[in-house]
């Protein structure tokens, strides 16, 4: 290893210890301000970006030699992110309520997605393209998410996890992020995210071989190696997960979509039943990696991505523009969506704002526009702000519209409606 090897290791190093450390204090800080962790993360990744200092401190933190290198371990960290997204998508949320579920989510989805639509058509001119339509259906996409992992820590750290609408509002966001991948997939495609066109061809056979051939043989390796626990077989678990996961990424990229679609799929086609090692065993262990070190650093990239200090008047028009459509769009819809299947207003108004929430999903999103070319560097931008906003907007506004003794008191009649059981 020659001199220059080992400076470039070293500052590779010592920009990984910066990463994790701001990610941890900024992350501990939005928890302390009862904000997800994701909050504090992601405006440390801007704030080491260019925005301050004219760039000086992202070239002296991360100098042009290590970039590549962490754009890898980002990707790793999106990969094994989307597949803990995909694991952990569990459809007995739908059980009871599947119907009311899919009406909030798509008239959620509905709405933002024509009038994000219709803003790109506005913003194209300041935004020019390669390819018009497949921004316009983009920047539709981007307004319809909802990013359910957050979704799901805003709820129990309100308390409001064991809740009829805080189920619904899972539910409906379970729905919702199959329909946002669905379309940023068929996005994607579209803007030629790589490989032959005939490989496309290849998607769909690829995901029912997933779901209905590697699932069910998965489920039965899982039975069979039932009650062998030790630590040779957990790290053999580990390590296979880790290379499905890399190759089923590295199979959609190849097949002309995003490499996040084959980590999601690998993900679904987990089984439950039967693989209670990779549960509790296996994945603490993937997703302490994922959270400690590989998400900061795809934070981080993104952050080094994100340049507000040449903010104009435009810009500024242009931010209140996505800020209106983004937030608008997606509570209009929800609440309607709520309102026509009978949830009182208290309660469709509770539910829009929590189907507001984008967070970290938001950012994969806008990453991959930013990849495929559909977004440029300054409306990239401003989407990751509008992504902070509506993140942070729910923990500030919900307890003036749920306080906390209300909570406690529909939990009450909610008890109190539960037939008795009988002793025996």
């Amino acid at each position: 290893m020659t001199s220059e090897d080992l400076s470039t290791l070293g500052a590779l190093l010592l920009a990984l210890a910066v990463i994790v450390t701001v990610a941890r204090l900024l992350g501990a800080l939005a928890r302390r301000l009862k904000q997800p962790p994701v909050i504090g993360e992601i405006i440390g990744g801007i704030l080491l970006g260019p925005t301050l200092f004219d760039g000086d401190l992202t070239a002296a933190l991360f100098p042009a030699g290590i970039r590549p290198a962490l754009t890898d371990l980002a990707n790793i960290g999106v990969c094994v992110f989307m597949f803990l997204v995909g694991l952990e998508f569990d459809r007995a949320l739908l059980r009871g309520q599947g119907r009311i579920a899919a009406s909030v989510s798509l008239s959620a989805i509905a709405l933002p997605f024509a009038l994000g639509a219709l803003l790109a058509l506005h913003l194209a001119a300041n935004h020019p393209t390669h390819d018009r339509l497949a921004f316009v259906l983009f920047l539709g996409t981007a307004m319809s998410v909802t990013a359910f992992p957050v979704l799901a820590r805003i709820l129990t750290d309100k308390g409001l996890i064991d809740t009829p609408i805080g189920g619904l509002a899972l539910a409906s966001a379970a729905v919702d992020d199959v329909l946002a991948w669905s379309l940023l997939a068929a996005v994607a495609a579209l803007a030629g995210a790589g490989g032959a066109p005939w490989h496309l061809a290849l998607v769909v056979p690829y995901a029912a071989a997933m779901l209905w051939m590697v699932r069910p043989l998965l489920a039965k390796l899982a039975r069979r190696d039932k009650g062998r626990a030790n630590w040779l077989t957990d790290a053999a678990i580990l390590l296979a997960v880790a290379t499905g996961v890399l190759l089923s990424a590295e199979a959609t990229e190849w097949m002309g979509l995003h490499l996040i679609f084959g980590a999601f799929l690998l993900g679904i086609a987990l089984p439950r039943e039967g693989a209670t090692r990779l549960r509790h065993r296996a994945l603490p262990w993937i997703e302490r990696a994922s959270s400690v070190l590989l998400l900061p650093v795809f934070f981080m990239v993104a952050g080094l991505k994100v340049d507000l200090s040449a903010m104009t008047a435009t810009s500024f028009g242009e931010l209140t523009l996505i800020l209106l459509v983004a937030i608008g769009g997606k509570f209009l819809g929800a609440y309607t969506g709520a309102r026509l299947n009978g949830i009182r207003p208290r309660h469709s108004t509770v539910l829009a704002l929590l189907i507001n929430t984008r967070g970290l999903t938001e950012l994969i999103v806008l990453t991959v526009g930013l990849q495929l070319g559909v977004l440029d560097q300054q409306l990239y931008s401003l989407m990751v702000v509008m992504a902070l906003v509506t993140t942070a907007m729910a923990g500030i506004i919900l307890p003036f519209i749920y306080p906390e003794d209300r909570i406690r008191e529909d939990k009450a009649v909610r008890e109190s409606r539960k037939p008795a059981h009988r002793s025996t």
